[in-house]
């Protein structure tokens, strides 16, 4: 990206389109990376196996979370109608469904939890054998910022990498799911909405929808203008922590000359001053992550009647049940929460 100074003519910024791809670039080539690195290995029949398997158990989930939200409907009208019968009834109903989606939950925190592991495993061997091959441990060490404390970057990195991959890669499939699977829903329940401008009535068909849409989005961008720093802190304090890591694991095996020399002031000021670069970087991510949950939590609280309030014309003018109502309210909820997956899971992004 070209950044504007002093010399730099305005008219010379990289179009915004470009300037998008060239920041999202380093992560696709990365992420390719990953997923080259991991389907070249052994075990990549077992990862392909479980794959598969969550990718059906997110789809029954997403199935009995439609049976759940139609639950809505006959249940609540049961309790407006004051029907204790049909109440008992779907009570039952309840029990069934929720046993099911219990069922369906266990499988797929077992089937992810699995996942990072096999991941953990294959990634962790894969670079111990390029870093061990002949040669080659010199030759990094010599690379640069690159090459700094591989043995450190190993044992933390691919932690970090293969627990966020599961986590947001599962996420952001079981979001786009629900998003689709509700959509219909909402659209269906929540009608047209006709606002009088004037002398003329614009008519809004599916306007829940666009509601959900316009509220996440917002939810979104803001969360990204206020939180985007923390992606850049979070990398700058890994490789710190790296550093200080490297630096106590020097102190411990050189001990006993240091304790020979009479050199543990120094020392002492040189791990206090490694662990002072650390700590500065996380001055500035406290500040970020604070600054974020100001968007985020208060998102979320206004998401607890914003569904409430959208669909009160519709319920008010009698076009819906309170059991309806209550259905708009549940596919209003799961659309939203779809749509803020990036909201809620910005800090493992940033990370």
């Amino acid at each position: 990206m070209i950044h504007e100074t002093k010399d730099t003519p305005k008219t010379t910024d990289t179009p915004k389109p470009l300037a998008i791809r060239q920041e999202f670039s380093p992560l696709v080539r990365a992420l390719r990376a990953f997923l080259s690195t991991l389907w070249s290995t052994d075990g990549r029949r077992t990862l392909t196996y479980l794959s598969i398997a969550i990718v059906i158990v997110i789809c029954a989930t997403v199935a009995a979370q439609l049976e759940l939200n139609a639950w809505n409907r006959p249940f609540y009208n049961a309790i407006q109608q004051r029907n204790l019968s049909a109440f008992a009834d779907q009570s039952m109903v309840f029990l069934a469904i929720a046993g099911t989606l219990l069922v369906l939950n266990v499988a797929q925190t077992w089937l992810r939890e699995m996942i990072k592991l096999k991941s953990r495993e294959w990634l962790t061997r894969d670079l111990v054998t390029r870093w061990l091959e002949p040669g080659r441990a010199i030759r990094l060490a010599n690379a640069g910022e690159l090459g700094v404390n591989p043995d450190q970057r190993i044992q933390q990195d691919t932690s970090q990498l293969t627990e966020l991959a599961a986590e947001l890669g599962i996420g952001l499939f079981e979001a786009t799911l629900l998003l689709f699977a509700f959509l219909g829903v909402l659209w269906k329940l929540s009608g047209a909405l006709t606002i009088p401008i004037g002398s003329i009535h614009v008519t809004i068909p599916g306007y829940m929808v666009w509601c959900a849409i316009a509220f996440a989005a917002a939810g979104s961008w803001l969360t990204w203008r206020v939180g985007s720093p923390l992606v850049g802190l979070n990398a700058r304090r890994y490789q710190r922590e790296s550093a200080l890591r490297f630096a106590l694991v020097q102190v411990n095996q050189q001990a006993d000359d240091i304790a020979h020399h009479h050199r543990e002031e120094s020392e002492k000021q040189r791990l206090g001053a490694e662990l002072e670069t650390v700590l500065a970087v996380m001055r500035r991510i406290v500040g970020a992550t604070a600054r974020v949950t100001w968007v985020t939590a208060g998102y979320g609280w206004v998401a607890i009647i914003a569904p409430l309030v959208i669909a009160a014309p519709v319920y008010f003018a009698g076009r819906l049940s309170f059991g309806e109502l209550m259905m708009v309210v549940g596919g209003f909820f799961q659309v939203n929460q779809s749509l803020r997956w990036f909201v809620d899971n910005f800090s493992g992004v940033a990370e």
